[in-house]
């Protein structure tokens, strides 16, 4: 699991938490939480495919 996983699984936690207690407040801080992680998720992506066209992995092989 990513940070991109991470982050959307506490916005998810946050909104629905927000949701049940009537916290805008909190339900706000979840959405921004979960567009944080899939824009990490989207930068990781990125990364991969040019590591991938690079012909290297993780180790910098």
């Amino acid at each position: 699991m990513g940070d991109g996983d991470v982050d959307t699984a506490k916005g998810r936690l946050k909104k629905a938490a927000g949701d049940l207690t009537g916290d805008d407040d909190l339900r706000r801080e979840g959405k921004v939480d979960e567009a944080s992680g899939a824009v990490k998720d989207k930068v990781g992506d990125a990364a991969d495919k040019v590591k991938d066209a690079l012909g290297r992995d993780d180790r910098g092989d």
